[in-house]
């Protein structure tokens, strides 16, 4: 999509896979701080000299649960008449009234450019991807999108489980809104007993700890317990602020929940986190 003539300013806590596109595109990169709006502004008056200004940011950033500001972005994209590409993996079938995304979420649907998603997360849990946008957008990567034209198709199963899960959000709000009331249990009941949760009200969940040890530690009596949660320490995040990152899930219980913070606490005091 983009040329040498153009320019992409990306956050710089991006998906890996941003930022491997952003490294084969042939465009000028321009990182900004993360969610800084004044640096975005900078950059943005940097590449005015550029023929496109495309700003790409994840909806909802991976590993801390934190929420773009798209509002802002989208204003700054008008202001400097720039593109805005977002990145729904973590996201889409949950965030917003109807579960359609950050976008939806933020109510600024009618001023996002691209949309890039997945397939293998809320949406069947499988694998493949999706990208929406303009009419002429959409037909060209049809013909210069390398791994889209020399792929194969994704599995009928894979479509047809997705497909469903597209129907279910359709056809009901329900359970994008269960979403929210149990990640609220989760984060409060974390909260309630001591632990340092990060992001905005998210269904990834970071448990904040510090060190890389105590992590891994941590998610190994986890899974003693029978909850299954993951560690995560430098280099996949910055040195010292190693976590462990709970995902919610709709198909969870309150009980699930419930026994995944007693788990918690109990591992918690065993190692001196939490009194």
């Amino acid at each position: 999509m983009l040329t040498p003539e153009d320019a992409v300013l990306s956050d710089e806590l991006n998906h890996a896979s941003i930022i491997d596109g952003i490294r084969l595109c042939k465009a000028n990169k321009y990182r900004y701080k993360h969610m800084d709006l004044g640096d975005l502004e900078a950059k943005l008056k940097e590449a005015q000299k550029h023929r496109l200004r495309l700003i790409a940011t994840d909806g909802v950033f991976s590993m801390d649960g934190d929420i773009a500001p798209l509002r802002e972005i989208c204003g700054l994209a008008k202001r400097y008449n720039a593109l805005v590409f977002i990145d729904e993996c973590h996201a889409t079938g949950f965030m917003g009234p109807n579960g359609r995304g950050t976008d939806e979420l933020l109510g600024v649907m009618d001023q996002v450019t691209i949309v890039n998603s997945t397939l293998g997360k809320a949406l069947g849990g499988a694998a493949g991807g999706y990208t929406t946008g303009p009419k002429p957008l959409i037909d060209l990567l049809r013909q210069r999108s390398r791994p889209y034209l020399f792929s194969n198709t994704l599995p009928p199963a894979v479509v047809g489980s997705a497909s469903k899960a597209l129907d279910l959000l359709m056809e009901s709000n329900t359970i994008a809104q269960s979403m929210t009331a149990k990640t609220a249990r989760f984060r409060n009941k974390m909260a309630a007993a001591g632990f340092t949760i990060s992001g905005n009200d998210h269904p990834i969940c970071p448990v904040m700890l510090g060190d890389a040890k105590l992590a891994a530690a941590m998610a190994d009596d986890m899974l003693e317990r029978g909850i299954y949660v993951i560690g995560f320490s430098y280099p996949v995040v910055p040195k010292g602020k190693a976590r462990i990152r709970v995902q919610i899930s709709a198909a969870h219980s309150d009980e699930d929940i419930d026994n995944c913070v007693q788990a918690f606490t109990e591992v918690g005091r065993k190692h001196g986190v939490v009194p």
